[in-house]
């Protein structure tokens, strides 16, 4: 018996990719309007449905897509994480620390990502944190991105440290919280929002810090 084929229609699968196309740019224009209009207004003032008619959407496709304003929050987050350009900024370090061999550059290469990011994330997670000490579920929230954020920066301490170049007389538990510290939205709040150094000083600042502190 011959060999039955399945014939794709081109159609259908054009039409499937616009559809996912079109449902990616809606939920890309949902979160920039929430970013917007929380960074405007605030956390609390922000409703849902203000966000959908900035957005274009229902407000059932933002419950539907994202569970509220909390989920909005986490994605905005998420967002600026991932930086600027096609590959996302964490996939990036990793790289780097993957191929390269002196410590230092691996460190002025994260000085360089906070620069790119902290003009991005820092705002945002600065709202999370005001707001968390009225709302619960924001609390909770903050909670949670502290911890990724502390893992994450054990993670890259303990890379450090395997790899030989951590300061011997550094602990990892302490190495993690060096970084931890630097990549906090707190001294971005201090030395760029407060005190008007360029995102671009603020990098090599936290570059040579943490060079001087963990090498």
């Amino acid at each position: 018996m011959g060999r039955r084929t399945t014939n794709v229609n081109p159609k259908r699968r054009y039409d499937a990719t616009r559809r996912q196309e079109k449902a990616r740019q809606s939920r890309a224009r949902i979160i920039e309007r929430a970013e917007e209009l929380f960074l405007r207004d605030g956390y609390t003032a922000t409703t849902v449905a203000e966000i959908a008619t900035a957005a274009g959407v229902s407000a059932d496709t933002i419950y539907k897509g994202f569970g509220g304003k909390p989920g909005l929050i986490r994605a905005i987050r998420d967002r600026a994480l991932a930086g600027e350009g096609a590959i996302p900024a964490e996939q990036r370090s990793d790289e780097i620390q993957a191929r390269e061999r002196d410590p230092h550059e691996i460190i002025r290469a994260w000085g360089a990502f906070v620069a790119e990011i902290a003009p991005r994330v820092s705002p945002i997670l600065l709202l999370i944190r005001d707001v968390a000490a009225t709302d619960a579920e924001v609390g909770a929230l903050r909670d949670e991105l502290d911890a990724a954020r502390l893992k994450r920066m054990t993670d890259n301490a303990r890379r450090l440290r395997d790899a030989g170049h951590l300061n011997p007389h550094t602990a990892l538990e302490q190495a993690a919280d060096v970084l931890w510290t630097y990549s906090a939205p707190e001294l971005y709040e201090l030395l760029v929002l407060r005190r008007g150094w360029t995102p671009l000083e603020y990098g090599h600042y936290v570059a040579d810090a943490m060079i001087n502190a963990l090498l």
